[in-house]
């Protein structure tokens, strides 16, 4: 999951990077100026924005006024220094999904951003099943067939991001703007690789096949058969 944070006190924003990146699930993009931060949030794909409200050049409420005037569904989380009821209030009503205070607890903060990319795809269930699959993402724990899988991170994020939107096609295009950060053109030839390799892991011993190719299109995690798949 590739996320943006647009905060100016730097030491802050790579605090908060850091933390975030402790997971394997996420990849963060930082933005240290309303400028900035108003252009990446409306032209380039995020599954969450964090966003400070006081901002040099644009101010966090402006943004946020743009990403819905441009019709994003995108899930933002103010996260703010002002924590009046009626800075709250202002926030909620303009379009932001929740509103954290500073200063603020990094678990909390963790915790907050993986249930609003949870409700954004309509999976309130930290573990997500596909058939005998379940990714739980609360631990990062993969099991098939109740045997448990380690995956290196970067596979993990992968199967994730699949299997949140399992039984709909993924372009190899989604994945790579979603799973890596600014530079993301210099992975465009790992993703073969990566699903190749969670292939092999997730099929072993004869099991059904779960991660299919279909061609010309990308990919879709599926335990249902599916015709026109390239395996």
């Amino acid at each position: 999951m590739r996320i943006l944070l647009v905060e100016d006190e730097t030491r802050l924003a790579r605090n908060i990077k850091k933390g975030i990146e402790s997971l394997p699930s996420f990849v963060v993009d930082v933005c240290n100026d309303g400028i900035d931060g108003q252009h990446q949030a409306l032209t380039t794909a995020y599954d969450l924005i964090i966003l400070d409200i006081m901002l040099p050049g644009v101010d966090g409420m402006t943004i946020l006024q743009a990403i819905r005037s441009a019709g994003l569904p995108v899930p933002v989380l103010i996260l703010s220094a002002r924590t009046s009821k009626d800075d709250v209030v202002q926030g909620l009503n303009f379009g932001s999904d929740d509103y954290l205070g500073k200063p603020f607890d990094m678990g909390e903060l963790l915790a907050r951003v993986k249930a609003l990319i949870r409700r954004s795809h309509n999976k309130p269930d930290p573990v997500i099943r596909v058939g005998d699959l379940e990714i739980d993402t609360q631990r990062h724990v993969v099991r098939r067939g109740g045997r448990e899988l380690l995956l290196p991170a970067l596979e993990y994020r992968l199967l994730e991001y699949l299997a949140f939107r399992a039984d709909q096609v993924v372009s190899k295009s989604d994945l790579l703007e979603h799973l890596y950060d600014y530079n993301w053109e210099k992975f465009s030839n790992v993703i073969e690789v990566y699903v190749s390799t969670l292939r092999r892991k997730l099929e072993k011993e004869n099991l059904p096949k779960v991660i299919h190719t279909i061609r010309g299109q990308g990919y879709m995690l599926s335990m249902k058969p599916l015709e026109g798949s390239a395996g």
